[in-house]
């Protein structure tokens, strides 16, 4: 007879990341209202701010323009992209101390699936605890942790203890906790899905678990589905340790709006081209692609793109694209633009190679 094992998720945040590694080393940066990124005063968005920043009401993808009208006095310095990396490894190297089952999400964010870690007697709290010491000990910045027997749960409870703190959600108080969770606290429900579920009468998840599955179904498709297992406690998905890498893209953001064909041919054939070619060969040394996009943001922020099969990288073929998606402009002026390709999967190119 085979026993379910309680698994032992912890989630691990670190603290407005940038935002910190700026403020340890330049200590004249502590203190205040501090974001990262957004160097154009009018067109640039904020990579991350510090707490400081945020009682402003400034928040993360926020415009560099609207931050400063609500904290004047806002200290916006540019990234450094580099350093981010290094100290990121340095972080997933305390990691693999309690553990080698580790998704990362980002270079701030991880899953960490502790279930069978011998660490600290075994308890995930304390290697939670452990492993938040030492990014503080080794690397002089705060982490929060949230602990938990499922993964989007452990997500949600490391922001209930923030900064500088941890959340554990013991498996007999899961479906408790669920209960009265705000839906948008879910990892993936957004903006427009949220006034979506209000609107049909979804405010928590108590709500989501009393529905019918089949109406879900109906009225939300996958994400009701998924929804409906999340209300339930269901979440049995794996930490996944090698990501493959999908796409690569690149995109640039005006500082003053441009409307022809000419202008963003130029953009396109003198700066976007060579980097994504660059990033292109980092990410996948063979260049094997399923598609060339180009992404157009007009000046009213409304986004559109356009995506062709393509097997190699050509910039001929972007101008065949950019000639297509131009014809959705009506007269709107540009302020961003972009290029990407979609990867090759890793699969389909063994089984290329075998044939």
């Amino acid at each position: 007879m085979e026993l379910n094992v309680v698994r032992k998720i912890i989630h691990v945040d670190m603290d407005c990341f940038y935002a910190a590694v700026e403020m340890r080393d330049n200590p004249a940066y502590r203190n205040r209202p501090l974001a990262v990124g957004g160097h154009e005063k009018q067109r640039g968005v904020l990579s991350t701010c510090n707490y400081e920043a945020r009682k402003f009401g400034i928040r993360s993808a926020m415009p560099t323009g609207k931050a400063l009208k609500l904290c004047p006095h806002l200290l916006v310095v540019p990234g450094r992209m580099q350093v981010y990396k290094e100290v990121s490894k340095k972080i997933r190297e305390i990691f693999t101390r309690y553990t080698l089952l580790i998704e990362p999400l980002s270079l701030d964010e991880a899953y960490l699936d502790v279930t069978d870690s011998p660490a600290c007697y075994g308890s995930a709290t304390l290697i939670a605890e452990a492993i938040r010491r030492d990014i503080w000990n080794e690397l002089n910045l705060t982490a929060s942790a949230g602990i938990a027997p499922i993964k989007f749960l452990a997500k949600v409870a490391s922001d209930l203890n923030k900064p500088n703190g941890q959340f554990v959600i013991p498996p007999h108080e899961v479906q408790n906790v669920i209960d009265n969770l705000p839906l948008e606290k879910i990892p993936g429900v957004g903006k427009v899905s949220i006034e979506k579920l209000n609107q049909a009468g979804f405010y928590t998840c108590k709500d989501i678990k009393n529905s019918d599955y089949r109406n879900l179904l109906l009225q939300f498709g996958r994400q009701g589905a998924s929804l409906w297992k999340r209300s339930h406690g269901i979440d049995d998905r794996d930490i996944v340790i090698e990501r493959e890498r999908k796409s690569v893209g690149v995109e640039r953001t005006f500082s003053e709006n441009i409307s022809t064909y000419a202008e963003c041919w130029r953009v396109i054939e003198e700066k976007l081209f060579p980097e994504l070619e660059r990033r292109l060969e980092k990410a996948s040394p063979t260049k094997s692609i399923i598609k060339q996009g180009v992404k157009l943001k007009f000046a009213d922020f409304q986004q559109t793109t356009i995506e062709h099969i393509q097997t190699s990288l050509d910039l001929q073929h972007f101008k065949q694209l950019l000639e297509e998606i131009l014809k959705r402009q009506e007269g709107r002026e540009i302020r961003l633009l972009g290029l990407n390709v979609m990867l090759q999967p890793k699969e389909q190119m063994k089984q290329l190679s075998f044939f």
